[in-house]
């Protein structure tokens, strides 16, 4: 057969570096396990990607790439799906969180976040993540003043940045007490970030399971039996 086989797609691969990423770091990933992953051999990915770090570089462009696309369509998607924008804002920042089940696949992927802020070609890239994260969520605090459900008047921009330095600390956080899930707690404090430019807290019962929907829509989480008369 001419040629180099390619039995096996970048894309494929790059899903399997995440994985091991998550559970190794990008400190402990390897070739040999990335192409473990995949049924490769060690050297083919040595001749795509040229080293760890090129296979690593290539991961973080994707992840860009990927970011910037899902910020083009992920809002309005989210919000005909789940009714409403605050719940798509909701829904948008747990899915970012998916890929970290447990505190130990936290802390490996905020060892790659590392090696963003500390090697240039990486931070451009963690970079542009970053920014179409921020656009995303500006687009859809701007759709709930629109809707209704937060004040009239409410300034976005700096809100979007404080919803952003919540998520970061949210996850941080919850990597050190263990508390509930990840998700669980995006969404609680979603909601205390938001609470004070709400037009009307959302009601929830007083039996408040201990992992809500992703669509459940944010606010003040209050028990019904709490509120005052």
């Amino acid at each position: 057969m001419a040629g180099r086989p390619r039995g096996v797609d970048d894309a494929a691969i790059l899903r399997a570096t995440g994985e091991v990423v998550g559970r190794v770091g990008p400190a402990g990933l390897t070739l040999a396990a990335v192409a473990r992953e995949v049924g490769l051999v060690p050297g083919t990915l040595m001749q795509r990607f040229g080293s760890k770090r090129g296979l690593l570089l290539v991961f973080a462009e994707r992840a860009a790439e990927s970011a910037e696309a899902e910020a083009r369509t992920a809002p309005e998607r989210l919000r005909r799906a789940h009714g409403s924008a605050l719940a798509a804002l909701t829904a948008l920042l747990v899915e970012s969180m998916e890929p970290m089940t447990t505190p130990e696949t936290y802390a490996n992927h905020l060892a790659f976040l590392c090696l963003d802020l500390g090697e240039p070609e990486f931070h451009a890239h963690a970079l542009t993540v970053h920014r179409a994260e921020r656009r995303a969520v500006e687009e859809l605090l701007t759709a709930a003043v629109a809707a209704g459900e937060l004040r009239a008047g409410t300034d976005v921009g700096p809100l979007a940045r404080s919803v952003q330095a919540m998520a970061g600390g949210a996850g941080l956080i919850w990597a050190l007490d263990r508390e509930g899930t990840l998700a669980r707690r995006m969404r609680q404090e979603i909601g205390e970030v938001l609470a004070r430019h709400l037009v009307r807290p959302v009601e929830l019962p007083a039996d408040l399971p201990v992992d809500l929907p992703a669509d459940v829509p944010v606010g003040v989480l209050v028990p019904a039996d709490q509120e005052e008369s």
